[in-house]
């Protein structure tokens, strides 16, 4: 097919960012839920957007007891913090603490930085076609692993 290529190069760049994520997770004694969880809890800190137990089961596809035991896992290593919600007192929302973080940026630290001159060489027209790519295949992709 004549785009199979691109789907190649995905898979290829899958795997190696796979491979550096699971370097991560054993030099850090974590599951890979462990990993994906604390992904998911910066990438919805980072939107702006509140994380509670029951939306990082929904994201995660967790039900409630494995929700719970990853969580305390997480802030029994102090990588997880919870606290109850000020507007209801019956929500708890879930943070990753500074700790966690810096451990993720001195090991993915060095790539971000790589990227980031990667990207330096493309145009903004060009950065926007590659955004619009990478958007609409993890959509793609999210349509089928939810089908």
């Amino acid at each position: 097919m004549e785009h199979d290529d691109l789907v190649h190069r995905l898979r290829a760049l899958t795997v190696e960012l796979e491979l550096l994520g699971s370097e991560f997770a054993s030099r850090n004694v974590l599951h890979a839920t462990d990993v994906r969880a604390l992904i998911a809890l910066l990438d919805r800190s980072r939107a702006g957007e509140i994380a509670t137990p029951g939306w990082l089961a929904g994201h995660l596809g967790l039900n409630s007891a494995s929700t719970t035991a990853l969580i305390d896992r997480l802030e029994g290593r102090g990588l997880v913090s919870r606290a109850r919600d000020d507007a209801d007192r019956r929500r708890v929302t879930l943070y990753v603490t500074d700790a966690a973080q810096e451990m993720g940026w001195d090991f993915f630290g060095p790539l971000i930085d790589r990227v980031r001159t990667v990207v330096d060489d493309f145009s903004a027209a060009e950065l926007n076609t590659v955004r619009a790519f990478l958007d609409h295949v993890t959509a793609a992709v999210g349509e089928l692993r939810n089908a």
